[in-house]
């Protein structure tokens, strides 16, 4: 006999899974081992600072916190694989700037997962400054001479892309249009050709993260003119702020860790407050610094907030950019 489950029947079950699981976070938190899944290959900044994490919060919470990478397809299919899992707290995306601040405008409707509303934001746990890097040659050394000579030679000068629609990408789109100039962009397959065209004089300007940055300004070899978040990175301190010329002016790489939207308020909190223990800590705070990053922890609140703006911006700079994936 065919058995009809009605709707307050689903409603009832639905409710105690959630009372079950409230229960769960107000009493003890976690249970059993914890999954970070990181949308990326090992050995990248948001790998990085997630095995951090997993290193100070396994003694915390006296289970093993697990990283788990899932490289590829632009950080898509594992951060779907987070979405649809179990909402306990037991499986953790590390969302970024890519993955959640960029992909909505990038990909629109084809993206699988809505970054405001099918996850429950914990904290970020760094920002990446970038830098506008250039050749010695360039006869601009601040962000006002170099907007003057874009002026001067509308598309005469051209800026290495390695990924189009990457943060290195979009945020060098973002400060073409708000200084009101034309550059070319000149797309690369990854970092490493750009930056030896750059280091080479066949590439004049090129949008690339301080840590990778740093070695080659210091040797002398490209030249630092300014940075993208609105305080000077503590890597480079004599480096102005784009900000100091265009007031407003932020664009960084970023990585935190956010749970299934339907995981209890209790867990997240549980998380977040425990996240941002670590985080301040000196000796973590020192070493994200040492790493290329600025420490950048918060509240769940804080972090949807600043999600939601992410989401916001680029999603404008995908649409003025008319940056397009295949």
């Amino acid at each position: 006999m065919t058995r009809v489950v009605g709707r307050r029947s689903v409603i009832a079950a639905a409710s105690v899974l959630s009372l079950s699981l409230s229960a769960r976070a107000q009493s003890v938190y976690p249970d059993r081992p914890v999954k970070f899944v990181v949308p990326f290959p090992p050995g990248q900044a948001a790998d990085t600072f997630a095995r951090m994490m997993a290193d100070r919060l396994s003694p915390v919470w006296k289970q093993q916190v697990l990283v788990e990478n899932k490289g590829g397809g632009a950080g898509i299919p594992a951060t779907e694989s987070v979405k649809n899992a179990t909402p306990d707290g037991n499986t953790l995306l590390i969302g970024s700037s890519g993955t959640l601040g960029i992909n909505p405008g990038l990909f629109g409707a084809k993206l699988p997962y809505n970054a405001i509303t099918d996850f429950a934001p914990c904290s970020n746990i760094f920002r990446v400054p970038l830098v506008i890097t250039a050749h010695p040659s360039l006869p601009a050394n601040t962000v006002a001479e170099l907007i003057a000579l874009a002026k001067k030679e509308p598309g005469a000068l051209g800026y290495g892309v390695p990924g189009v629609g990457s943060s290195l990408h979009l945020a060098m789109e973002l400060f073409k249009h708000d200084a009101g100039i034309d550059i070319r962009s000149v797309p690369y397959k990854g970092s490493g050709p750009a930056v030896a065209d750059l280091i080479g004089g066949h590439i004049k300007l090129m949008m690339d993260s301080v840590t990778s940055a740093l070695p080659h300004v210091r040797e002398g070899r490209i030249k630092a003119i300014a940075v993208t978040t609105t305080k000077r990175a503590p890597q480079m301190p004599d480096v102005p702020c784009i900000s100091e010329t265009i007031p407003g002016f932020e664009a960084a790489g970023w990585a935190g860790i956010v749970a299934p939207a339907k995981t209890p308020r209790p867990i997240v909190e549980k998380i977040s407050a425990d996240m941002r223990a670590q985080i301040n800590q000196p000796e973590v705070t020192k070493r994200i610094i040492e790493l290329g990053g600025i420490p950048d922890p918060g509240t769940p609140d804080q972090f949807h907030a600043f999600i939601k703006a992410e989401v916001a911006k680029w999603t404008e700079v995908v649409r003025i950019s008319g940056a397009r994936v295949d």
